[in-house]
């Protein structure tokens, strides 16, 4: 890791980036990355000394009514950053977002790098996680699990009607997969397999049309033809 000079976020006084402590004030260092640049800083910095962007402190506060962490069955806390409202377990470090929280943290680039700013600041339990279903805890009723955008690698637990668990660190992990253009290219593949889908679907209606043809089936109308298309399309959606 390259070595960069820091100051202390306390006294101000000038430190290498390796530093364990202050030699000055004998305040304890440890390095994250600018959720904004991803140069290193250490916690407790007020602003990045590379690009000067503030770092956003988080409230947390016992909430009125969050439900129970799926994992280890305790009281979530709400946290606040910024405008992004989430709710946090303290014990396996887990979040809980709503479906319309999730979808500002994937298109804004400031909720992004202002979520990665506080969870950059935490220490995640090294715990074995069980791979099975859990219970929302809003609905309580068992989430689907799928693959964030189909190959970014991190499975997040779904609740439809509710919104996302992430588990420890799955939330910067996303993060970071839309930060790196994950997105982007998740989208292009899926126009590039709906296209080839498409044209399937096309292969097949010429391949119908020139059997009726054969068989002098004149009955099968266009309508009939394109509907038929359509239903395959919509199966293929679902298989």
């Amino acid at each position: 890791m390259k070595i960069e000079a820091l100051n202390c976020p306390n006294c101000g006084a000038g430190a290498l980036s390796d530093y364990a402590r202050c030699n000055f004030c004998e305040t304890r260092l440890k390095t994250v990355a600018c959720p904004s640049c991803f140069g290193l800083m250490f916690i407790g910095s007020q602003h990045c000394s590379h690009c000067g962007e503030k770092v956003v402190q988080a409230e947390t506060a016992k909430a009125e009514r969050s439900g129970d962490c799926p994992r280890c069955k305790i009281a979530l806390n709400s946290l606040q950053i910024q405008e992004i409202s989430l709710l946090e377990c303290l014990k396996c470090g887990g979040f809980w977002s709503d479906s319309e929280t999730f979808e500002n943290i994937c298109a804004e680039r400031e909720s992004q790098a202002n979520v990665l700013g506080f969870i950059g600041n935490k220490h995640f339990p090294k715990t074995n996680i069980a791979i099975n279903y859990v219970p929302c805890p809003d609905c309580k009723q068992l989430m689907n699990r799928n693959n964030f955008a189909r190959f970014s690698g991190v499975i997040l637990d779904i609740c439809k009607q509710h919104g996302v668990w992430f588990d420890a660190e799955e939330l910067p992990k996303i993060i970071e997969f839309i930060r790196r253009g994950g997105l982007d290219h998740a989208r292009h593949k899926e126009k590039i397999q709906l296209q080839e889908q498409r044209r399937e679907l096309a292969d097949k209606q010429r391949q119908i049309t020139l059997e009726n043809r054969r068989f002098q089936q004149s009955n099968l109308t266009w309508s009939e033809t394109d509907s038929l298309s359509i239903r395959g399309f919509v199966k293929l959606l679902f298989d």
